[in-house]
């Protein structure tokens, strides 16, 4: 582990010296100009200083198999992320290729990383309907869920307990299509256990880990279009009966994958988020991204509207003192899954919505996000 450790931090020093580059403000480089040695991204310039000057977490989701293989992949999120959470390493998935067996290597790889770096961890997840083994569905069944269930939460968040920031226990549980009066999405969790399956998954968490901050994280809550208004209000009523129920829960993760072409955030979600406020909940934007699939123009004018989407997001969450965290979905468009072939723009050019390009040169969207962290008022 130790040897493990050190390899990592040297990694990342040399890649962020030999990749990283100096260059100046957001609004210089919109116009596709990058004068040298203006500016560092790497140390006080880095998304990381700015934001931990602030008493505020930032980060990304991050691939564990790249630190070690990649080097630049490695210094790219050790510089600007105070704060990990795993893309695919803690889903059931990854964690469990047997029924009897798990499989924590790229998990520990993660948090050996965090811990030499000196950042927080966020687990993704305890429960979901996705990204289970292909051994689930002939093996879980009615009489066996709950055993199941139990078990992965207490093994898993178990192994890591003390270590980690929060765990989003469960992911992604309302689905206002669903029929359903409680507005719950049709899942196997649900079909085998009902409705208490949640409760059971929060409490059992909880005696697992007494540390960790236990969220509920969902997407499709950000703006004010009448799916979003409605799911929204679902997920209030899911967290209000939580609440009423002694269900301990401590944040609400609001993934915030946006469209640039769509409707954005605005009241309505900030009402909500003063709403969880008034009942001592924080807030965690986990998966931050802007999808430009179906955005028109120059990739310089994407790249200025795609940083403008940013920057007015970040700047309203970071306005509510109960926002406290901050994870885009990736650090670089080398690895976005908005690059996939569902997603991928239509004229071929690939997609700039994350910090770092391809080549981990800072696009538009670094100094949009910057610039919002520096709303937030200064640690004292």
């Amino acid at each position: 582990m130790e040897n493990r450790r050190e390899f990592l931090k040297i990694a990342c020093v040399a890649a962020t010296a030999a990749v990283l580059p100096k260059v100046a403000s957001a609004s210089h480089f919109a116009q596709g100009s990058v004068p040298p040695d203006q500016d560092d991204i790497s140390t006080g310039g880095s998304l990381r200083a700015h934001a931990t000057a602030r008493n505020f977490l930032v980060g990304c989701a991050a691939i564990p198999q790249k630190f070690s293989t990649e080097p630049p992949y490695a210094g790219a999120v050790a510089d600007q992320a105070n704060i990990l959470v795993a893309e695919n390493a803690m889903k059931w998935a990854a964690l469990r290729p047997a029924p009897d067996r798990f499989d924590f290597h790229a998990a520990d790889e993660l948090l050996a990383f965090t811990q030499a770096h000196g950042q927080k961890l966020r687990g993704h997840n305890l429960c979901w309907h996705e990204s289970i083994p292909a051994w689930f569905a002939g093996t879980v069944n009615k009489d066996n869920a709950r055993q199941f269930l139990t078990q992965h939460i207490q093994t898993v968040a178990g192994r890591y307990a003390g270590k980690i920031h929060s765990w989003d226990v469960v992911n992604e549980a309302v689905d206002t299509k669903s029929g359903r009066p409680d507005g719950l999405r049709k899942t196997p969790w649900l079909e085998f256990l009902g409705p208490s399956y949640l409760d059971l998954a929060y409490h059992t968490a909880r005696q697992a880990d007494p540390t960790a901050l236990l969220t509920y994280n969902d997407y499709g809550i950000e703006t004010d279009s009448a799916d979003d208004a409605a799911k929204r209000e679902q997920v209030l009523r899911l967290i209000q009966g939580f609440k009423k129920r002694g269900v301990p829960i401590d944040a609400i993760g609001v993934q915030s994958h946006l469209s640039a072409t769509g409707p954005l955030p605005g009241r309505g979600l900030r009402d909500f988020v003063r709403e969880l406020r008034r009942m001592n909940l924080q807030v965690f934007v986990t998966e931050l991204d802007v999808n430009e699939q179906k955005l028109e123009g120059s990739e310089q004018e994407c790249d200025a509207i795609v940083a403008k989407i940013y920057k007015n997001y970040a700047s309203m969450m970071l306005a509510e003192p109960n926002v406290t965290a901050l994870l885009t979905w990736g650090i670089t468009d080398r690895y976005t899954w908005l690059n996939g072939p569902k997603l991928a723009r239509l004229d071929g050019r690939p997609q700039r919505c994350l910090p770092l390009d391809a080549n981990y040169r800072p696009t538009p969207v670094f100094f949009a996000l910057r610039d919002a962290i520096d709303t937030r008022r200064k640690a004292t």
